[in-house]
């Protein structure tokens, strides 16, 4: 079974640029830069998230992880993909 994201390349190309444009976007810029791409927001846009974060995490870039995790996990209550 294929644990990548399940969506066509075109979209996921999407969701990797949403989120270099995340992490290069000063801060507090992000809420403004997710709701120009509402149409992205979703489970797999959280999968990928999450994806980056790990790879991130793995290569020495601490701090680049843990954004990416908290905007996955604010994504994920806003979406209501888990409980709390």
């Amino acid at each position: 079974m294929d644990t990548n994201i399940n969506t066509d390349p075109q979209r996921q190309e999407r969701y990797f640029d949403l989120i270099d444009r995340l992490l290069k976007c000063p801060n507090g810029q992000e809420p403004e830069i997710l709701d120009g791409a509402s149409d992205l927001l979703d489970a797999n846009f959280v999968q990928a998230l999450i994806q980056t974060a790990s790879y991130f995490a793995h290569h020495d870039n601490p701090e680049a992880a843990k954004f990416l995790i908290f905007i996955a996990r604010e994504l994920s209550h806003q979406l209501g993909l888990y409980p709390g």
